[in-house]
């Protein structure tokens, strides 16, 4: 398996990790919040795809040799970022924001397969920003989506059950 394969096989199975991770949740559980912080598991997901975004516009710069600005001068820091495009995305419906997410992420999946072989050797620029903004992001949101729905016990399975 070439470096190309096995890059898109680690993005898969991270990805596929942060979905499993609220698999099978009612829709109405998908908007409790508090899942992280105020955050619920939509918005956990609007933001996940916000990075994916970020990516998608970062990522072909990076293959031009140019840098990205940095998040601090342009919003303030990441915090900041996030709260602005948490504030943006909040007006999404559930379905918006899941239909975001297969699209971007499928962009996110193509731009790999079209990257040149050298972005994509670990030490690349290329693949390190991938990496911070996709599937070194997704684990941190699908262990603290596991980690609520443990501390909610049976209610997960309500809506399931038939």
């Amino acid at each position: 398996m070439d470096k190309r394969q096995r890059l898109l096989k680690q993005l898969d199975r991270e990805w596929l990790a942060f979905r499993d991770s609220y698999a099978g949740l009612p829709l109405s559980v998908l908007l409790v919040p508090g899942v992280t912080k105020a955050w619920s598991v939509k918005d956990i997901v609007a933001h996940v795809t916000t990075w994916e975004e970020e990516a998608l516009k970062h990522l072909p710069a990076i293959l031009e040799g140019l840098r990205p600005p940095r998040y601090s001068a342009l919003y303030g820091g990441i915090d900041a970022f996030n709260a602005l495009m948490t504030a943006r995305k909040s007006d999404l419906s559930l379905a918006q924001v899941i239909e975001q997410q297969k699209h971007v992420h499928q962009c996110v999946i193509e731009l790999v397969e079209r990257a040149p072989d050298g972005a994509l050797i670990p030490e690349a620029r290329f693949r390190g920003r991938l990496r911070l903004d996709t599937y070194g992001h997704y684990p941190k949101h699908a262990a603290a989506i596991r980690q609520w729905r443990a501390s909610r016990g049976c209610a997960d399975l309500v809506g399931r059950v038939g």
